[in-house]
Formats: structure tokens, C-alpha cells, sequence
């Protein structure tokens, strides 16, 4: 089984009232020096089988059709390693 990342962010030229929120708390919370904050979308996908490149097609298709709005939105596809997996189930 892999896991293949779906990272999904507003455009830059797209307004992002929840990352300016964020960004305008900082200081009050003491966190200095955050020149900018912008809000995304995480999705991790659990893939039975190799990712082979049929599978990232179809992965990258689901994202652009269905977990990202592309009007608006930018969306990145990664493979996690193993490894990084298991890390990341520690935290």
C-alpha cells in the first residue's frame, strides 16, 4: 500500500481571507516575523497496488476533476516514501 499527497492551494492572485486571518493573529499570539500566511488542502490517499504512472494519472484526474476547483486553485500530486509514512504516524 502507498500514499500519494494531494496538496491543493488558492492561486496567488486569489484573495485568502483565512490565511490573512491567521496572519493577523500571529503577533497577538507571539509569533514575529510571518510576512505572509496562505490557507490549503491536504488529502492523503491510501493506494492499494504500485503507483505506477497509471495510477498517478488517474490520481492527478481525480484532483483536477473532483478535490481541487482549477478555476481557483492549484494542486500538486506526490508519492510519499514508506518511510515517510511512518514518521509522519508518530507525530
Amino acid at each position: 500500500m502507498a500514499r500519494v499527497v494531494v496538496d491543493v492551494m488558492l492561486k496567488p492572485e486569489i484573495l485568502d481571507p483565512q490565511g490573512q486571518a491567521v496572519q493577523r493573529a500571529l503577533p497577538r499570539l507571539g509569533f514575529d516575523g510571518i510576512s505572509d500566511v496562505r490557507q490549503g488542502k491536504r488529502f492523503e490517499l491510501e493506494v492499494d497496488g504500485p503507483v505506477d504512472d497509471a495510477a498517478l494519472a488517474r490520481i492527478h484526474e481525480l484532483a483536477e476533476s473532483f478535490l481541487a476547483n482549477t478555476v481557483i486553485e492549484n494542486f500538486t500530486v506526490k508519492v510519499e516514501e514508506a518511510a515517510q509514512s511512518a514518521a509522519g504516524a508518530e507525530k
